[in-house]
């Protein structure tokens, strides 16, 4: 079953519920100084096949750059991300353009690097993003070389070839860390603040984007296409960006912060936070679809295999008597955070310097000594034989004082 959906226009009408993008007024605020700090500039984007890193492509593209040179590990992705551009007619696009499906932890990417360097803009969104990667120790040390000790190796190779503008994302999930995840991203936090005296480093936590890779939402469009019950979780509140807001976000932050800056959405608690299980229901009105709920996940499978959407009427909507499984369930996974927060109240902040962003201005610096450190004790661990994932946790801990990881011994591997 194929069913047409204009994202856009959903997300701006039942997630995000703003016409116009957050950072609109921000854009006009300061367009002058961007336009300076960005045209003719050489820039590279790691990273940036994924849908915050592809929306910060198209948000500088507006601009008047150089050069862009594109890295990310998905082949496919930076393919699609070629003709998406060059179909489009709204991107400024330089004739030095090129992308490579490079990691850049590699030796070519230093090569990549020093053969089209020196770049003036340089921003980092490779990352591990999901809180279902900390499914075992294996995932745990993946995602900790890529969020943390790969950014190390970056990190050392710009002090080499300082750019005027580096960005490196964060997560919302960084204050108040209850997932390995949010712990990853809080540390490479703190080791690019102890490079912020040496390079011009900005980073930004915020919301879920709406319907990006491997979202829940995006998700649901999936398994509606391939006939597949949905599965959701009761009661999630999440703040929401669109994407294209993603990479307007990103671009403020990494031309227009400070060293050191870290930035996030102005969203209001009780205006923006939109439950996973609204948006579904939502969904499936658009669709023209009734949720049949069920009460087991075997239930909605055996459903889904009967459902009464035949070859000829996959072309055109469903009717509205039609109906589609879903299988709602109390969250139970381990690192599950019951709300969202973007800063601690240890933490500065301005407010006033932006019209829909605020920015802490105070985070925590530690020495490139005490960096190193901590990665000896990770390496370390990750060398033992007997590694647990509890000995990981007891280690961010000491790093991570407000560390509060929430084990519950179930991983979202196990759901649908």
């Amino acid at each position: 079953m194929q069913l047409n959906l204009n994202i856009d226009s959903f997300i701006q009408n039942h997630v995000t519920f703003r016409k116009e993008s957050l950072l609109k007024q921000d854009f006009e605020k300061y367009n002058s100084v961007l336009n300076t700090r960005i045209n003719n500039k050489s820039v590279l984007v790691i990273g940036g096949a994924g849908t915050i890193g592809s929306s910060y492509i198209k948000a500088i593209l507006k601009f008047n750059i150089r050069k862009l040179v594109v890295v990310d590990i998905n082949e496919n992705g930076l393919t699609e991300l070629v003709r998406d551009l060059r179909s489009s007619t709204e991107y400024n696009i330089p004739i030095d353009f090129i992308t490579y499906p490079v990691n850049f932890g590699d030796r070519v990417f230093e090569k990549i690097f020093q053969g089209h360097g020196p770049f003036e803009i340089v921003a980092n969104f490779a990352a591990h993003k999901h809180v279902r990667s900390e499914k075992d120790i294996f995932s745990i040390e993946a995602m900790i070389e890529n969020n943390v000790l790969r950014a190390r190796k970056l990190l050392d190779l710009l002090i080499k070839f300082p750019p005027e503008h580096f960005f490196c994302v964060s997560t919302d999930k960084a204050a108040n860390p209850v997932n390995i995840m949010g712990a990853s991203k809080k540390l490479m936090e703190e080791l690019i603040m102890a490079y912020s005296d040496k390079l011009p480093i900005k980073t930004a936590r915020f919301a879920n984007v709406a319907f990006s890779n491997g979202s829940l939402p995006l998700g649901f469009l999936e398994r509606l296409n391939k006939q597949q019950p949905w599965s959701c979780p009761l009661g999630i509140r999440r703040f929401f960006v669109s994407p294209q807001e993603s990479g307007e976000l990103c671009l403020i932050a990494s031309i227009m912060g400070e060293s050191g800056d870290i930035f996030f959405p102005k969203l209001d608690e009780d205006r923006d936070m939109i439950p996973f299980d609204q948006i579904a229901l939502d969904l499936l009105e658009t669709f023209g679809l009734t949720p049949d709920i069920c009460k087991t996940e075997n239930e909605a499978k055996q459903k889904a295999l009967l459902l009464n959407l035949t070859a000829e009427s996959s072309n055109r909507p469903a009717t509205p008597s039609s109906t589609y499984p879903i299988y709602f369930f109390g969250s139970d996974t381990s690192g599950e955070k019951a709300f969202e927060e973007f800063f601690t109240e240890k933490e500065a902040l301005d407010n006033d310097s932006f019209v829909n962003l605020g920015v802490v201005k105070n985070s925590k610096k530690r020495s490139i000594e005490e960096i190193d450190a901590i990665f000896d004790r990770l390496h370390n661990l990750f060398e033992s034989k007997n590694i647990t994932k509890a000995a990981i946790v007891d280690v961010l801990k000491i790093y991570l004082p407000n560390f509060e990881h929430i084990e519950t011994g179930k991983g979202l591997d196990s759901k649908m």
